[in-house]
């Protein structure tokens, strides 16, 4: 026969309800939420290790059991937190001489991003992203063609401008950076510094048009600490991995990523 809880305790619970009403987001339970920061922490470790794949994974997981109207949003924010705990992290290994052409290009990218309609679906702009990104990471020479300003200028420009549309745009960044990046740690490092300009000038245009994130802001929280720790152990695993593993775990899994975009597009 089970005990009827008394009175002390009734009032505990009802407590601890509305403590968690007050954190949770009013469309999500608890369970859903810790699935979320574990994702987050999984696809951190995963984008450092990798060198690509983290943020889509996550964008993917988050588009399955999130209103559409604030996957994109959300995600920016965490990713713009994840990409500023890496930067943190592994300063010393970024490319500097990337970061100014590129931020110029992509502030450009997200204004006129913010200002355009694109008549082509995004469907087909997957599509096209998806062969892109196969030519550039099994031909590397033609991410080295151009002098190196104009190049991340261009890339910065594009990645902005189609994350507008198509929103996860690192695996567009990522073979042009694995041409440049000398080490793997180079690679990570620069690609996490790039990606959080890129967040930043969408989380601006997102903010011009008026959208809050304050609803959710718990959950990006506990999503940005967890991809803390993950971005952490993800380069702990960089350092005790070599140098031609990352490679060509880097190549297949931009190749599967690519393969994706294409399939999605002419599904």
């Amino acid at each position: 026969m089970t005990a009827t809880p008394s009175k002390n305790e009734r009032r505990r619970l009802r407590r601890c309800g509305v403590e968690m009403d007050l954190i949770l987001p009013a469309d999500m339970g608890p369970l859903l939420f810790g699935g979320l920061t574990f994702a987050s922490f999984a696809t951190a470790f995963l984008g450092v290790f990798t060198g690509t794949a983290g943020g889509l994974i996550l964008l993917a997981l988050m588009a399955s059991v999130m209103p559409a109207t604030v996957v994109v949003p959300v995600h920016t924010v965490v990713q713009l937190g994840q990409g500023f705990t890496r930067t943190l992290l592994m300063w010393r290994w970024v490319m500097r001489g990337t970061v100014a052409p590129f931020f110029a290009g992509a502030a450009v990218g997200a204004i006129v991003g913010a200002k355009s309609f694109v008549a082509l679906p995004p469907s087909l702009l997957m599509g096209i992203l998806g062969v892109f990104i196969l030519i550039v990471t099994w031909l590397p020479k033609l991410g080295r063609l151009g002098a190196e300003r104009g190049r991340f200028a261009f890339v910065g420009f594009g990645a902005t401008f189609l994350g507008v549309f198509v929103s996860a745009t690192g695996t567009l960044v990522a073979p042009f950076v694995a041409s440049m990046a000398p080490d793997r740690r180079n690679h990570a490092a620069t690609l996490g510094a790039l990606m959080m300009l890129v967040h930043i000038l969408k989380l601006g245009a997102f903010t011009a048009i008026g959208f809050s994130i304050w609803d959710y802001a718990p959950l990006i929280a506990a999503m940005i600490a967890a991809g803390a720790v993950g971005n952490w152990l993800g380069e702990i695993a960089l350092a005790r991995t070599s140098e031609q593993r990352f490679r060509l775990i880097l190549k297949i899994g931009l190749t599967a990523l690519a393969l994706r975009l294409i399939w999605n597009a002419f599904a």
